[in-house]
C-alpha cells in the first residue's frame, strides 16, 4: 500500500504550483507592478522622502515601532503554530480512529497523517523565518531613519539616505507579505487532512481570495486612486 494516492500527489502539486504561481504573479510577472503590494512600495518610498523633510521625526519612529510590533506578533504566532502542529503528531492514533469512524468514507493511516502534519509544520517554520527576518530588516530600517541627516544639512546625501531607508522598508514589507502568504496557504493546506479534492478546493478558494485582495479589493482601489 502506497503512502498517498495519485489524487493526493496531484492535489499537492496543484497546491505547490498555486503558491509558486501566485508568487510570480504578485512579485515577478507583468501584472506585479499593479498589485497592492507594489503600489504600497511607492508609498513607502514617498514616506521616506517626507521623513527627510521633517526636523522632528517622532511620527516616523512611531510608525516604525508599530510595524515592528506587528511583525513580532506574527513571528510569535508562527512559533505557537509550529508547536501546535508538532503536538498533533502525538494524536496520530486517535485521529486515524476518528477518521475511520466518520460516515464519509475518509481513509488515512498513521504514516500519512504524520507526513501531512510535518508538512504543515514546515509551512509555519517558513512563515516564522520570513517574519523574523522582516522584523530584523525593520530594525535596520529604523537605524537608517535615525542616520538620515536633518533637512538643514541633508544635501545630496540626504536623498541617498532616504532612498536607502525606503528600500529597506520595502524589503521588510516584502518578507512580511511572504510570511502572511504562508499563513493563508496553510489554511488551504488544512483541506488535505480531509482529502485531496478538498485540498484542491481550499487552495483554489484561498488563491482567488488573495488575488482579489491584490488586484480588485477596496484597499487596492483606494491606493490606486479609484473609488472604493
Amino acid at each position: 500500500m502506497t503512502l498517498f494516492s495519485p489524487a493526493d500527489y496531484a492535489a499537492l502539486a496543484f497546491f505547490g504550483l498555486a503558491w509558486f504561481g501566485y508568487h510570480l504573479a504578485v512579485e515577478v510577472g507583468p501584472a506585479s507592478g499593479n498589485s497592492l503590494n507594489a503600489l504600497m512600495n511607492v508609498h513607502r518610498a514617498a514616506w521616506m522622502r517626507e521623513m527627510l523633510a521633517r526636523d522632528a521625526r517622532m511620527i516616523d519612529t512611531t510608525l516604525m515601532a508599530s510595524l515592528q510590533n506587528g511583525t513580532a506578533f506574527f513571528a510569535s504566532t508562527s512559533l505557537i503554530a509550529v508547536g501546535g502542529s508538532l503536538a498533533l503528531l502525538q494524536a496520530a492514533d486517535t485521529v486515524v480512529q476518528v477518521f475511520a469512524d466518520l460516515p464519509f468514507g475518509i481513509q488515512t493511516t498513521r504514516a500519512a497523517w504524520e507526513m501531512k502534519v510535518i508538512g504543515l509544520a514546515v509551512i509555519f517554520v517558513y512563515a516564522f523565518f520570513k517574519f523574523a527576518w522582516s522584523y530584523r530588516i525593520f530594525n535596520y530600517a529604523a537605524i537608517l531613519v535615525g542616520a538620515t541627516p536633518m533637512p538643514s544639512r541633508a544635501g545630496e546625501g540626504g536623498e541617498l539616505a532616504a532612498r536607502r531607508a525606503g528600500a529597506m522598508v520595502t524589503a521588510a514589507g516584502r518578507h512580511f507579505n511572504r510570511g502572511q502568504r504562508a499563513f493563508f496557504f496553510a489554511l488551504a493546506y488544512l483541506g488535505w487532512f480531509v482529502g485531496p479534492y478538498v485540498l484542491i478546493g481550499t487552495t483554489a478558494a484561498v488563491l482567488l481570495s488573495m488575488w482579489r485582495r491584490q488586484f480588485a479589493s477596496d484597499a487596492w482601489k483606494a491606493v490606486a486612486g479609484e473609488q472604493p
